[in-house]
């Protein structure tokens, strides 16, 4: 085993040689992406956070209709779990069809923002409002305490909540989210192949790491370095979790737009189910600077929440609106990125790439490593 200039050179027994081709800084930079998964932590302001029987109820009532007005609809309606927690549609149908694109639900522990435009800074809180929203579940405070009071879950709210009926409706709506929480908080995906090559590069097993395809190794050095993907999909869950301008179109029709990051302060910002509000059930209010420091700027206008890419095979189709079909497209998008579309106050990270088919073609196969799904 020797290192050959940028590249380190694994020889096999036999005639087959086999090679890793990442550089050393490469391979420091893909350490960052792990280890995987990630430990759990308890979320503190939800007392209920990793509580098994509230785990159990957040589940069952997941896939329940009691939790819309009128029984039509389940979380999992839109949210399927049998499509990694999201649907194939361009864009999420409740009661009328929605804005945007259904985010998958997988991997949500721990972040500072929440939903495409950040409306929520926990979990509990986004797993509340699509609840009372008109367009989706439609339940007051109220019609949802008189549902579950009537309903097979009962039972089993009451030995964690105590009695339903002493409660004032909103803190059964609160409680419900912090169930639905708890729940989701579960939701992690599985180990893949690039976490296989992460950990052999981490051992310097690099006869191990070698198996990992040559030309996913050739994708994640363009991820790293020419096509900069790494500034916005970063950690080990691929995402920094904040807002950019992906140059794709937030105008609705003629006369509307998606006012993306800076709708979504707007509605943060006038919220009583934040981090530091009187539903958090942290009493230090840790995570609550996050909100009281943010600040509106025009430039949020059309921003979007990066999403993570564990899991990014299996959740198309893509980008806030849905509007490119497959893992092709959106590597063509920001080839081709038409950067008189960028907000000219916004951030300069954004510029034509003008990537050969074989590019293409291995920034796809990279991105495929981290799901656990096989070509057809």
């Amino acid at each position: 085993m020797r290192l050959w200039g940028p590249a380190v050179l694994v020889i096999l027994t036999g005639a087959v040689r086999a090679e890793v081709l990442l550089s050393e800084e490469e391979i420091q930079q893909t350490l960052s992406f792990g280890p995987w998964p990630p430990s759990f932590q308890s979320d503190p302001s939800n007392r209920i956070s990793n509580d098994a029987r509230a785990i159990a109820l957040g589940a069952a009532l997941f896939t329940d209709p009691v939790l819309s007005v009128d029984g039509a609809f389940s979380c999992a309606s839109c949210h399927d779990p049998k499509q990694a927690f999201t649907t194939s549609d361009t864009r999420a149908l409740g009661r009328v069809l929605l804005d945007r694109n259904t985010p998958s639900l997988r991997n949500l522990s721990g972040l500072r923002w929440y939903g495409w435009g950040g409306k929520s800074d926990s979990l509990w809180a986004a797993s509340l409002h699509p609840i009372i929203e008109e367009q989706e579940m439609a339940h007051n405070k109220e019609s949802l305490k008189s549902a579950l009071s009537e309903s097979s879950f009962i039972d089993d709210f009451e030995a964690i909540f105590g009695g339903i009926q002493s409660q004032d409706p909103e803190l059964v709506l609160v409680n419900t989210a912090k169930t639905l929480s708890a729940y989701l908080e579960t939701l992690v995906t599985e180990r893949t192949q690039f976490d296989d090559f992460r950990d052999a590069l981490e051992r310097r097993d690099l006869t191990e790491a070698a198996h990992y395809p040559e030309t996913a190794q050739r994708g994640l050095q363009l991820f790293l370095g020419r096509g900069n993907c790494v500034f916005c999909h970063n950690s080990p869950g691929f995402s920094n979790n904040e807002f950019h301008d992906a140059g794709v179109p937030y105008f609705l029709n003629e006369t509307e737009v998606d006012e993306g990051r800076f709708g979504g302060l707007n509605f943060l910002l006038s919220s009583a189910y934040t981090l530091g509000g009187d539903w958090s059930d942290d009493p230090d209010k840790r995570g609550a600077w996050a909100v009281r420091s943010v600040r509106r700027s025009h430039s949020d206008f059309g921003t979007f929440r990066t999403p993570s890419l564990r899991g990014v095979a299996e959740t198309a189709p893509y980008m806030h609106n849905g509007s490119l079909n497959d893992l092709d497209a959106v590597i063509r998008h920001y080839s081709e990125i038409d950067t008189e579309r960028l907000h000219t106050d916004g951030e300069a990270i954004l510029s034509e790439l003008n990537l050969s088919e074989q590019e293409i073609a291995d920034l796809v196969a990279f991105l495929e490593t981290l799901s656990n799904v096989t070509r057809p």
